[in-house]
């Protein structure tokens, strides 16, 4: 069973121009799902609460954090902590809404077996850090929804693989002294934010619990898929989670503006094949993909509409 999320606030986080993490990347993409008749669930409905969602935010981000940015927000800041992260007067509620709608996906995904989510959102989450916005992220959307499971449903062990083309600096720093949140990521090296090198396997009690592998701009379908097979899938196999997390960026694709990468609409489709067999075999099919990079606006709502194709083993008409 797989079911989608997102909601309208999302789009409220205005973008100068030219700027590439716009609310034109999540319209095409629901709008297209929408047309092809994908379920999406109302998050009005099922969103938690503020207080619920602050507790989980929290649980990732420091108070003072959290507090600057709302205050930046209110001022009317034209940004926060670097060129890359523009505030508009809808970015505090839309970051809201972002982590709103995750967590409701992660309510649903833990309510049953072969439950898998697809949270549309933005902006996107993976650079966020404990105390700093970076790369075009405010909350750490996928970091909130590993804490949540784990606080509120009872996740002993929570897997996030992270194939945005840049490396999610801010979910390994947020997790890495745990042994308890296993943080895998493949992306292109060197580039932007600096950090995944393989020798950065997690610190602490989290020794071990962090696997990245960096890939040099070029790579493709082939090689991404002997990496996934060879490295991500076992290390998943390994670890046994309880629910697995997706930090979905669609910027390694092969036309992407901002990425170096050659994946095809196929290496999409694939890779959420894979995970979908994994998480069936290891987490009771339970399955939370939550949207991070991907910049070509015409061709990232097919990217995405793959990827689903993949991890729910279903094709729309």
């Amino acid at each position: 069973m797989i079911q989608l999320f997102t909601d309208p606030r999302c789009l409220s986080h205005a973008a100068p121009r030219g700027y590439p993490e716009r609310p034109e990347r999540l319209s095409g993409i629901v709008e297209h799902l929408r047309g092809r008749g994908w379920p999406f669930v109302s998050v009005a409905q099922s969103a938690p609460s503020r207080e619920v969602a602050l507790q989980a935010v929290l649980d990732v981000h420091e108070e003072g954090y959290v507090g600057r940015l709302q205050r930046a927000a209110e001022r009317g800041d034209s940004l926060i902590d670097s060129a890359d992260n523009p505030l508009s007067p809808g970015t505090w509620e839309a970051s809201w809404a972002a982590v709103e709608t995750v967590l409701a996906a992660a309510d649903w995904i833990a309510a049953g077996a072969d439950r898998t989510a697809f949270a549309a959102v933005r902006p996107p989450g993976h650079h966020a850090e404990r105390a700093m916005a970076m790369g075009f992220c405010f909350f750490n959307n996928v970091a909130v929804a590993a804490g949540h499971l784990r606080r509120r449903h009872g996740a002993a062990r929570v897997a996030i693989f992270d194939f945005d083309v840049h490396h999610g600096n801010g979910t390994q720093h947020i997790f890495e002294e745990r042994p308890d949140v296993f943080y895998a990521s493949t992306h292109q090296s060197p580039f932007y934010p600096g950090t995944g090198a393989a020798d950065e396997t997690g610190r602490g009690a989290g020794a071990g619990a962090t696997l990245n592998v960096p890939l040099p701009a070029g790579t493709g379908d082939e090689v991404y898929g002997e990496v996934i097979e060879a490295q991500i899938l076992p290390a998943l196999r390994r670890f046994s989670p309880d629910v697995l997390l997706l930090s979905a960026g669609f910027d390694a694709w092969r036309g992407d503006p901002l990425g170096g990468m050659r994946v095809t609409e196929e290496g999409f489709r694939g890779w959420g094949d894979r995970l979908r067999a994994l998480a069936a075999e290891v987490c009771g099919g339970r399955v939370l993909a939550v949207l991070e990079g991907g910049y070509d606006l015409e061709a990232l709502p097919l990217l995405v509409e793959a990827h689903l194709e993949g991890l729910s083993g279903r094709s729309m008409p």
